[in-house]
């Protein structure tokens, strides 16, 4: 159960970096809101992140 803890926490945490990332290099004439692709690439970082940490693998070996 702790390892799904750490899971959902590292995989916010990569969402979150995207997008704080993604925004703070936009200059002041392009706006500081979020467009669609930044908010699907956070949640592919997310997924991404959510996968390789599953528990199990054979990556041990």
């Amino acid at each position: 159960m702790r390892d799904r803890g750490i899971r959902k926490f590292l995989a916010a945490l990569a969402g979150l970096a995207v997008i704080y990332f993604g925004t703070a290099g936009r200059s002041a004439e392009e706006g500081r809101g979020l467009s669609g692709g930044l908010v699907v690439l956070a949640l592919l970082a997310a997924l991404l992140v959510w996968h390789l940490t599953r528990p199990g693998g054979d990556a041990a070996k």
